[in-house]
């Protein structure tokens, strides 16, 4: 029984000037999509085995200009290129793969710290402290906070107050534009430090599924805890900048003095500190 080649054929076609290129382009890439078995890369996965063509079409069309008939067939060229690709391929998507399960790990890790608090209906054994806090002061305290402040949370402070919430977020406004830089700083560095978080989980994930002891694995050890101590330090420095605004600027944005900012936010933290 005589073995047949056909990419062979197609390419004795296109070398003698029969068949034009784009012509042996699709016919070589119909030929694998339909006869996955002869090449037994992904078993029986058609899907998988498409999105692998698909990603090396770009190959296969760079490996016609690079073929030399040194002995081997059209076909066996071919088929080594598939061999040695798939191997990268398979490499690619278990790096995919880790680097999902890292972020949604950290993703998930993150949401963990937003769930609400179970509610408890026992009834307060002592006289709770009044926290009442009057609406100037509230006023101090959301423009100490307004890096977190809500259109909520200005609407309420607002009515309070008696004045619009259009002044109130001129407030924010000044206060945002006064420390633009600084905020500035602010995000990029949280923005790094997720990134450095995302990066110490798909080390960790890598090192956990490799063999003790290989250099793979002592590899994967060494960037785990390298990229571990510098989250470590980016925290700390995160922890360490002001995100609040100053009392002093507080008070020139008002045009009150220092003190009376000073006075009223005192106030606020001795009550929750009683409170608490």
């Amino acid at each position: 029984m005589v073995y047949i080649k056909p990419l062979s054929e197609f390419f004795r076609l296109y070398a003698s000037g029969v068949m034009p290129r784009n012509e042996l382009e699709g016919r070589l890439f119909q030929y694998l999509l339909e006869n996955p078995g002869r090449y037994n890369v992904f078993e029986s996965d058609m899907d998988r085995w498409g999105d692998f063509l698909s990603w090396l079409y770009i190959r296969l069309s760079r490996a016609i200009d690079l073929y030399k008939d040194l002995g081997s067939s059209f076909d066996s060229y071919i088929t080594g290129i598939i061999h040695t690709a798939a191997r990268e391929y398979r490499s690619r998507e278990a790096e995919q793969n880790l680097t999902e399960y890292a972020c949604w790990q950290a993703r998930a890790e993150e949401m963990k710290l937003y769930e609400s608090e179970p509610v408890y209906n026992e009834a307060p054994k002592t006289k709770p402290i009044s926290t009442d806090i009057n609406p100037r002061q509230l006023l101090f305290l959301l423009l100490k906070s307004y890096y977190f402040a809500t259109e909520e949370m200005i609407d309420k402070v607002a009515r309070l107050n008696n004045i619009e919430s259009s002044e109130v977020r001129r407030l924010i406004d000044e206060l945002r534009n006064r420390r633009s830089e600084k905020d500035a700083s602010i995000r990029e560095l949280r923005d790094r430090l997720y990134l450095q978080h995302y990066r110490c989980l798909a080390y960790q994930k890598r090192m956990n599924c490799s063999q003790p002891g290989t250099e793979y694995h002592d590899r994967m050890k060494g960037m785990y805890e390298r990229a571990r101590r510098r989250y470590k330090a980016m925290k700390k420095r995160l922890d360490g900048k002001r995100r609040a605004a100053s009392n002093r600027m507080i008070a020139e944005v008002l045009g009150i003095p220092l003190g009376t900012v000073d006075s009223g936010l005192s106030s606020i933290k001795n009550r929750l500190a009683a409170f608490m």
